[in-house]
């Protein structure tokens, strides 16, 4: 009993009547919108995908729960906001993630525990990873209705922290702590996730992205011989072996350029006539201009663009080194180069609002596991914005706002002998929008 009044929790009166709250509401789940999710993974198939690569090494006499089961349980649960598998714990009886998991909200059986979940993300191997990421990248090609003319990799890494033992986090200087360097790939125009590697804490080696390249273009060319490839990123991936991999397999690219005394040199005059401009206009100057340079490690001669600025803020230069000959040099920086912010919002969602940085296990491929999960999840959501949302304002949220706004909705959930029902709020302003969604799903796959 004093256990009972403990949950009870008291407000403030309203007209002389006492306002108490308590958490025995019943069969009513917070995450009404996981239907949606359930309808998207029918449509892309991510969790089927990563079930079938994954080898299911228990004994059968003691599986309660199916592989199945577990993942999709784990990615429906980490796109709704919960990145925690601590949080099966309370989770694994909602009904509204028990009916997600092709189960009864009431009648069925409960969800896994945390324990068994953890027990799952330490149990794959690095065989079962590779199919993993092949496994997510055949959701990407199966995005494609038609083969596309051409494809943008935008690719950067991020930092990671770990806060404890884990393998392979090492101590990074620029970012002055320990952690990890995990590398993800998206398709630029469209913010298609590819796949993500997790990576020790430094920056990879030219002969690392290569390889991670050499992987990634031979399954794209055979699935689209034909397709066009644009490789996007930043200054640190304009290496040697980057340049001519891309040379060797006719992929284009536009990658920054770090600054150096010589490239300094070469764009002197510019900077010296967009100073003087400045002088005499006193409003921001902006310069583009191309050159032919050969760093010593280069196997030969490269363009690079340049953009000279000079603004209230001082002199701003920036190099970019391209494939590209006949592009305008401020078309190549401008709506090209810089174009690739958008991969700082694809970033964002996987790594922010569905806080794929919680690799928290010891072991590395526990963690590599866990990263695939969470792209496993933003598939799911960015298929829901695409699919379900277009032409509405939400079609480019981030997913934070759809977890807030369109999957975080209380439901009350009745099991009756002939059908399932959610009985969301009436006041509910979105119920408009929740039959537009459900319309373009079933339109986009039946």
């Amino acid at each position: 009993m004093e256990e009972d009044r403990q949950n009870v929790l008291g407000f403030a009166n309203v007209q002389g009547k006492k306002v108490e709250a308590d958490f025995e509401g019943g069969t009513v789940t917070s995450d009404g919108g996981a239907l949606f999710l359930r309808v998207v993974e029918g449509g892309i198939g991510v969790i089927r995908r990563l079930v079938n690569a994954v080898r299911d090494r228990r004994h059968a006499s003691y599986i309660d729960h199916t592989l199945k089961d577990l993942i999709s349980q784990r990615v429906y649960q980490i796109a709704c906001g919960y990145e925690d598998a601590n949080d099966a714990n309370t989770l694994r009886v909602d009904p509204g993630f028990k009916t997600a998991c092709e189960r009864l909200p009431l009648s069925g059986p409960d969800l896994a525990s945390q324990p068994t979940l953890t027990r799952l993300e330490n149990s794959v191997s690095r065989t079962d990873l590779l199919r993993m990421a092949y496994a997510l990248a055949d959701v990407f090609v199966a995005s494609y209705e038609t083969p596309p003319k051409s494809l943008i990799l935008d690719m950067d890494d991020t930092n990671d922290p770990t806060h404890g033992a884990q393998q392979l986090a090492l101590f990074s200087a620029f970012y002055n702590e320990y952690g990890y360097q995990p590398l993800h790939i998206y398709e630029g125009q469209s913010g298609k996730l590819i796949t993500t590697i997790l990576r020790p804490g430094c920056r990879p080696a030219g002969a690392q992205v290569e390889m991670i390249l050499k992987r990634v273009v031979a399954y794209l060319r055979q699935a689209w011989p034909e397709v066009e490839l644009f490789l996007r990123a930043d200054s640190h991936f304009s290496v040697p072996e980057v340049h001519d991999f891309c040379d060797r397999h006719e992929v284009h690219f536009v990658l920054g350029q770090a600054v150096n005394s010589r490239l300094k040199e070469r764009v002197a005059p510019w900077l010296a006539q967009a100073q003087a401009l400045y002088r005499a206009q006193g409003e921001k100057v902006r310069l583009f201009t191309a050159f032919s340079y050969q760093a010593s490690s280069w196997s030969q001669p490269r363009r690079v663009v340049a953009k000279v600025e000079v603004s209230a803020l001082g002199d701003n230069v920036r190099f970019v080194t391209t494939s590209l000959g006949s592009s305008q040099p401020s078309f190549i920086y401008d709506r090209i180069y810089s174009a690739r912010g958008r991969m700082e919002g694809f970033i964002k969602n996987h790594k922010t609002f569905l806080h794929s940085d919680r690799t928290s296990c010891h072991s590395f491929e526990a963690n590599q596991f866990r990263l695939f999960l969470h792209s496993a999840a933003y598939m799911l959501l960015h298929a829901l914005a695409e699919k379900a949302l277009q032409a509405t304002q939400w079609e480019h949220a981030y997913f934070d706002t759809l977890q807030k706004r369109l999957l975080k909705v209380g439901a009350r959930v009745e099991e009756i002998r002939t059908k399932v029902k959610f009985h969301f709020p009436s006041s509910f302003p979105l119920k408009q929008v929740y039959g537009y969604m459900l319309a373009r799903l079933n339109a986009a796959w039946t």
